[in-house]
């Protein structure tokens, strides 16, 4: 199984908001810069985010973005599914797309098929917050 970028980058800004105070905000060329992400790619996932609730932003002179939940709500086999686009881990898990000669008789998609939700299984188990139980660590790297 291989995260995207996108879903990586997700995770990653969710983890810094969870490092900061509650109520405070922070500009997403902070957490590009600290993360060497282009500040444009990064904002296009602040969007997403916020557009699920799981971040909120705040417009304006004085405004940022902030967690729009706490970090005990925020269940990271949740985010990956909502973050990735599709689970196609081989050609077979794509319906419309397949072309593959053997998928009526191949077996090894229902052995990935239950790998992948073995994955997503353990992911379940987890919230953001048992993600940042070092929270003063991260504070500390994330300066």
């Amino acid at each position: 199984m291989h995260l995207t970028n996108y879903t990586d980058y997700s995770l990653r800004i969710l983890m810094f908001l969870a490092t900061r105070q509650k109520e405070q905000l922070v500009r997403s060329q902070e957490i590009a810069t600290i993360y060497g992400i282009p500040n444009n790619h990064l904002i296009k996932i602040v969007r997403h985010l916020s557009r699920l609730g799981y971040i909120e932003t705040v417009r304006g002179r004085n405004g940022g973005m902030r967690l729009g939940t706490s970090t005990a709500d925020i269940n990271i086999g949740r985010v990956v599914r909502d973050m990735e686009d599709n689970f196609h881990i081989v050609e077979c898990f794509n319906r419309e797309g397949n072309a593959c000669v053997i998928s009526g008789a191949c077996r090894l998609q229902g052995v990935l098929s239950e790998a992948m939700n073995s994955f997503l299984s353990v992911l379940d188990k987890y919230t953001l917050q048992d993600l940042v139980l070092n929270k003063d660590q991260l504070y500390a790297l994330l300066k």
